[in-house]
């Protein structure tokens, strides 16, 4: 664990585990039973939602329930009272100009008490913050990133205080953290032993967080399989997985049985299960100021290869039944 000290979790565990289960296609009916069974187990984790609805609709997130829907508000309120952690994913499943974005930072205030403290970038929303090729620095990568974009290459301007989508100083404002790059490894100290860590090249973001890939239930059983988990728990790691529960995690109002093994697997292990904001607050005690030049150079290059090989994974996928 290069650039950390090693030492036990809170309570002596043996290795921390959390998900940021990001909002996407989410529905109440689809991802309630998932955070029953986190519940049963012990586990509290991080739901991001969508505060205000998207009035001029969505061709791709059109079935995901908002804080407008009114079953949906009530069960994400009760989740908070059960000890979830609720995060931003944007204002909404599609592009937002400042005003809504500030909008929908005011309701979220005004239903949780608070404003946010974890936020994440949605898709190919335009308000999101440093993403696109602004995510990395390696010149090389940022070419070859930028000529695989369909978007332009100033398609992303949240942190452009010139620009209609601006929100930065909001978030430098409200939210502590920020997530970035996503990796395949299911222990983050092994990529970035440093985190949460600070990023002069992208000062809107308070502290920057990386997680291990999951993008739907089939990716998280892959990457919490038997060995993988044992492998966490020998090098007394840190995972936090973002993924989207709306992705196939239950079926028929159940959750799957091979994802339900994986987390009973886990919660009989001997972890820390808190939410992300508890985890990074508990890691700033050791985390330096910014990233070293070596770490973030290893980080961006290491992400790469993990995006490819996971676009290459998905390409050959089977199908599975809907």
């Amino acid at each position: 664990m290069a650039g950390r000290v090693a030492r036990s979790f809170p309570g002596g565990k043996r290795f921390a585990f959390t998900v940021m289960d990001d909002t996407d296609v989410a529905t109440t009916e689809n991802v309630r039973p998932v955070y029953r069974l986190l519940e049963s187990l012990g586990m509290r984790t991080t739901k991001t939602v969508w505060a205000v609805p998207c009035e001029e609709g969505s061709d791709n997130f059109a079935g995901s329930d908002t804080l407008d829907d009114a079953e949906y508000r009530e069960f994400v309120l009760d989740l908070q009272q059960r000890g979830f952690e609720i995060a931003f994913h944007g204002a909404t499943m599609e592009s937002s100009r400042r005003e809504r974005t500030l909008a929908a930072l005011v309701r979220c205030e005004q239903l949780f008490g608070a404003r946010p403290r974890v936020h994440a970038n949605h898709a190919l929303n335009r308000e999101n913050l440093y993403w696109g090729a602004d995510r990395i620095d390696l010149p090389l990568l940022k070419a070859v990133y930028r000529r695989t974009l369909t978007e332009g290459p100033d398609y992303y301007q949240g942190h452009l205080e010139r620009s209609p989508y601006w929100w930065g100083d909001l978030c430098l404002a409200s939210i502590d953290y920020v997530r970035n790059l996503s990796f395949n490894d299911v222990n983050l100290l092994n990529v970035n032993p440093s985190m949460p860590y600070r990023d002069p090249r992208r000062p809107l973001g308070r502290w920057w967080f990386s997680a291990s890939d999951a993008e739907n239930a089939d990716e998280f059983v892959q990457l919490m399989s038997t060995k993988n988990q044992a492998r966490l728990v020998r090098e007394g790691g840190v995972c936090l997985v973002a993924t989207h529960f709306g992705k196939g995690y239950t079926r028929d109002g159940v959750v799957r049985q091979d994802v339900a093994e994986r987390f009973q697997e886990l919660a009989a292990r001997d972890g820390w299960f808190p939410t992300v904001s508890e985890l990074l607050d508990w890691m700033r005690e050791s985390a330096g100021e910014v990233l070293s030049a070596g770490e973030w150079r290893r980080m961006q290059l290491r992400w790469a290869w993990d995006l490819a090989v996971r676009m290459l994974r998905r390409r050959l996928a089977p199908k599975r039944p809907a």
